[in-house]
């Protein structure tokens, strides 16, 4: 939350300024080359491909060392644009299924649409809270009560008939900001890992139902030449693509322009106004909103051009996800945009800190404890000094008084004690002769324990 409200102005002017525009300039530019598409139908085909999916680009940008603000405006817009591209979505098939386009009343229940998800969310998430509460160390609850929320949400909010999307973004925020007060820290763990399963699986589905359309998609598009498909697919993507840019470079520097109060408005570097205008990726929201398609009209007539929509959908999403994706990381060197070094720095400050703060710990509640030998307390206070010897080498750059390479080997040694124990440890369960829920418990220590040793191999 504290990185959507520093940047704000930006993720608005993203999330619901552009994807307004990127629907206005798809839906013209299907409407004006695109034969037997309505300004309905075309409004369908710019909504159904206005939401940006983050996944591919910021995992790109991360792994680049840009700065974080740039991923968290893509983050935030691709979270926020969903409520823009469903509203704009779900009024234009109505107005394809009844023949009327109420803007008027599509633009009040808008604001009613957002406000009451946001509402949604707020109290879910404090009810939600509670019940953590009550459920504190039984990681399986908890880790279930965190698969059900979303849905729960979602489903509340659409059955009052408001965005059950920013009802899940609302509520995941605010869970997600107080979960370190009511999470135990193994549910922590664990939430994590389910949650990239989950994650992974939702959208692998996804695509899987789209592949096995597409056949069929081809077989009743016949009435055109696979060129004019691949034509009228290449202009769609295009639209897409120049209609981002054209929005992204005069919303980073208008308002800085007629503002009175520059300091509100912090000048962004060209270069990564560049890489966000670039990195607009369309992915699984879009897909499923082209597969929603109604099937047919309320007289009973089929739903015109749905296989073109989807179709069309499929271009966008190869053109920005595949083909946008592969040339990012080069359009970044090419840009010569430098690692973000303030970052990585401020993550370094705020370590040392911790550090500082154990040590100050030790040194005033067990210096002259009988609770502890100074052996053990030297000991402690060593591998705190350590930890903060070697941060400081990767902040001002000076020669280190600990020897890395001791390190290093270590810390490969201890990986080498930890797999030989897994390999005793499974020896036996093959074998039977021991308690097989003992040995599981083992293991899975072990196995924290390596993840905890190949993190520190990482910071080296």
């Amino acid at each position: 939350w504290a990185d959507i409200k520093a940047n704000f102005r930006p993720i608005l002017l993203l999330a619901f300024g552009l994807g307004l525009f990127s629907t206005l300039i798809v839906a013209w530019a299907t409407h004006t080359f695109v034969p037997g598409f309505s300004w309905p139908l075309a409004f369908v085909m710019g909504a159904t491909v206005s939401t940006t999916d983050p996944i591919a680009g910021t995992s790109i940008i991360k792994q680049m060392g840009l700065p974080r603000r740039v991923m968290v405006i893509l983050e935030a817009e691709s979270l926020v644009n969903d409520a823009t591209g469903l509203i704009v979505y779900r009024y234009a098939v109505a107005a394809v299924t009844t023949g009327q386009f109420m803007i008027l009343e599509a633009g009040e229940e808008f604001f009613l649409v957002v406000s009451g998800g946001i509402l949604i969310g707020l109290g879910l998430a404090w009810v939600v809270t509670r019940i953590h509460k009550l459920t504190d160390d039984t990681p399986v609850v908890e880790t279930t009560l965190t698969l059900l929320t979303p849905f729960v949400g979602y489903l509340i909010a659409e059955e009052m008939h408001v965005s059950g999307v920013l009802a899940v973004l609302t509520s995941g925020l605010f869970l997600t900001l107080r979960s370190s007060e009511f999470l135990s820290r193994q549910a922590h763990l664990q939430t994590i890992n389910v949650w990239s399963v989950v994650t992974f699986m939702l959208n692998s589905i996804v695509f899987v139902l789209m592949g096995l359309q597409l056949r069929r998609i081809l077989l009743t598009t016949s009435a055109y030449s696979p060129i004019a498909l691949i034509g009228y697919g290449a202009l769609i993507s295009v639209a897409v693509i120049l209609a981002r840019f054209l929005w992204v470079f005069p919303a980073s520097y208008l308002p800085r322009l007629f503002s009175s109060n520059k300091d509100n408005h912090p000048l962004f570097d060209q270069k990564l106004v560049t890489v966000i205008g670039w990195t607009g990726m369309r992915g699984v929201l879009s897909l499923a909103v082209a597969l929603a398609l109604p099937l047919r009209l309320h007289n009973g007539e089929p739903f015109p051009q749905r296989d073109l929509i989807i179709f069309f959908t499929y271009c966008v999403i190869f053109t920005t996800l595949v083909l946008q994706g592969i040339i990012l990381p080069y359009l970044i060197r090419w840009l010569n945009i430098q690692p973000d070094q303030q970052g990585k720095q401020d993550e370094i400050k705020l370590r040392i800190q911790l550090a500082s703060l154990a040590i100050e710990h030790l040194e005033a509640n067990y210096s002259l404890s009988n609770d502890i030998s100074d052996e053990a307390l030297a000991l402690l206070k060593k591998k705190y000094e350590t930890r903060i010897d070697r941060l400081r080498v990767h902040q001002d750059g000076r020669r280190s008084r600990v020897n890395e390479s001791e390190i290093r080997e270590t810390l490969r040694i201890q990986l080498e004690i930890i797999e030989v124990e897994r390999q005793l440890a499974t020896r036996w369960r093959h074998k039977g002769n021991h308690d097989d829920e003992v040995l599981r418990t083992i293991l899975y220590e072990l196995d924290l324990e390596e993840s905890r040793l190949r993190m520190e191999t990482l910071e080296l």
